[in-house]
């Protein structure tokens, strides 16, 4: 599926719910389906600066195509990012660069959320775009 299609899958379960707190355990909903990250990989190194929680985030490249893992140690936070993954992962390094992540806006995810926590959303979103630009050129 391309990233706008795995986007509306998300914008539609979201739009089954008008009550926030039905929105929040579809996100916490998706960071209990994340794979556990390998301890190991939570290291400084990782780890996502500007997130009020613990986040980390690798990848890796595979056939033109970038593989992303993440973890955090909040569960609405880990429910955010098994949606970036969701939506980001598999793709080619162009496509995660070109793409125009709508769904957070349209599901009105910022909006709900603290000024620190979409400040963590940013800055994963900024970490996924530097591993694609760095992939970029092979």
């Amino acid at each position: 599926m391309s990233i706008n299609e795995l986007q509306d899958e998300i914008i539609e379960e979201f739009e089954a719910f008008d009550d926030w707190l039905d929105r929040y355990e579809l996100i916490t909903d998706y960071g209990k389906q994340l794979p556990k990250m390998p301890e190991e990989d939570k290291n400084d190194s990782n780890k996502i600066d500007g997130c009020q929680s613990q986040v980390w985030f690798t990848c890796r490249f595979e056939e033109g195509k970038i593989y992303f893992t993440g973890d955090s140690d909040a569960i609405l936070v880990r429910g955010i990012v098994a949606m970036l993954i969701h939506v980001l992962s598999g793709h080619t390094p162009k496509e995660i660069v070109d793409a125009d992540l709508y769904f957070i806006d349209a599901i009105q995810l910022r909006e709900h959320l603290s000024p620190t926590r979409s400040n963590g959303v940013a800055a994963m979103l900024k970490q996924m775009h530097l591993y694609a630009l760095a992939y970029a050129n092979r």
